[in-house]
């Protein structure tokens, strides 16, 4: 089955609200095997409305629309639904004695504009909605299930579990699921990754393999469909195994887990304690540490990346001058371990160049350097800037060399 989700709600074109809905609901509807093709944001304009209603009743099996079915004049998706489909908006009795009986309940007398939430298109299938006053409902419309529930996510989510879910699952006789596994990998860029599994993603098909890329970081995903998730992991495992391969160490986790947690339960196994120095990025890599809710995060240390030479020399008497990068970060790892008494000292440290100043990829370099009582390791990235891209990416190459050190030296 092919599904596509309409958001409704001129809010959400404004920016005003996030779509956070139709994001809930791909998942619910992979996790019950229907292809989902398309997501759309449409205003409340009629028109716009009955455009893409229209287009999607002709390309999808199943369209599924949130929000517009409310008291007031913009909410008007019932009347869309109702031309689209060839049919009247009439009053649903059983809908309207209900919303008078909760209107009673509360104290409240149920006005005429609310009357309009106990209209649905005619011949309709109502879906009571416990959680609010407008009832869901779905129209079936030449080989199209057209299902319409509430904008509101406590609303939408219920019904949408307890309601629609078995529904399209007894109707369209469901027997298959779409289960994924993520690989998280650093320290190699997307096409570093495409160059190297560019094959396996070229000619997969079930499963398929795609890549997704953050600052620092490409998820590669491995997507099966299968009559249960346990198929679908016997389908995904020996793909799996053929990317591990190619990708190495570079994968330093799967599906819900971080670099950060990583790294925080590397430190954990080994009893380790770390603290880290940084001028460019502003503490971005102590705050990073601080969210792990781990207790082996001693200091964090930001210097003013005007005069980091002059604050360094002072407090460890040292005479770097302004052109060795690579020492002042070792030297900035070093009072950070040292001032904590850490096991681990991590420092970053950023020199911008020109006048331009980007938010990502910014021109420079980036020195990142950790130190232990036995090892000096020192990294040299040729990107540097403020811009929270380039700290997050910086922050995860960092976090990355924690990672392979305490790998390197202690496991």
């Amino acid at each position: 089955m092919n599904a596509e989700i309409i958001a409704i709600g001129s809010e959400l074109l404004l920016g005003q609200i996030i779509d956070s809905n139709s994001a809930w609901i791909a998942q619910r509807l992979a996790e019950n095997g229907i292809n989902l093709f398309y997501k759309t944001i449409v205003g409340d304009n009629p028109e716009r409305m009955k455009e893409i209603i229209t287009k999607s009743i002709d390309r999808s099996d199943i369209v599924i629309t949130t929000g517009g079915i409310g008291p007031t004049q913009d909410d008007l998706t019932r009347e869309m639904v109702a031309s689209c489909t060839e049919r009247k908006v009439v009053l649903h009795k059983e809908s309207l004695e209900e919303l008078e009986k909760r209107f009673r309940k509360r104290g409240f007398i149920l006005t005429k504009n609310n009357e309009k939430q106990a209209t649905i298109p005619e011949n309709a299938i109502v879906i009571k909605n416990p959680n609010g006053t407008a009832p869901a409902f779905i129209v079936e419309y030449k080989n199209t299930s057209i299902i319409s529930v509430p904008g509101v996510p406590f609303e939408m989510k219920w019904l949408i579990e307890n309601e629609i879910i078995p529904y399209l699952r007894s109707k369209y006789d469901l027997k298959e699921t779409i289960h994924y596994r993520v690989l998280k990998v650093s320290d190699l860029g997307e096409s570093n990754v495409d160059h190297l599994i560019g094959e396996i993603m070229k000619n997969s098909s079930n499963p398929t393999v795609g890549v997704l890329a953050h600052p620092g970081q490409v998820d590669v995903r491995i997507t099966a469909k299968a009559k249960d998730q346990n198929s679908a992991m016997a389908l995904i495992k020996p793909i799996e195994k053929e990317i591990r391969q190619l990708l190495g160490d570079n994968i330093f986790g799967t599906d819900e887990d971080t670099l950060e947690n990583t790294v925080g339960n590397l430190l954990e196994k080994f009893n380790l304690t770390i603290s880290t120095c940084e001028d460019i990025s502003g503490g971005t890599i102590s705050n990073t540490f601080q969210a792990t809710n781990k207790d082996l995060f001693n200091q964090g240390i930001v210097l003013n990346n005007k005069n980091p030479y002059d604050t360094i020399n002072k407090l460890l008497k040292t005479k770097i001058t302004n052109n060795s990068h690579k020492e002042l970060a070792i030297s900035m790892a070093e009072l950070a371990k040292t001032v904590s008494n850490s096991d681990l000292g991590l420092a970053l440290h950023g020199v911008e160049k020109g006048e331009i100043k980007t938010q990502n990829l910014g021109k420079g370099n980036t020195y990142i350097a950790i130190v232990g009582n036995k090892f000096k390791e020192i990294k040299h990235i040729r990107s540097a800037g403020r811009g929270v891209p380039d700290k997050k990416r910086a922050s995860m190459y960092a976090l990355s060399m924690v990672r392979q050190m305490i790998s390197k030296h202690f496991s």
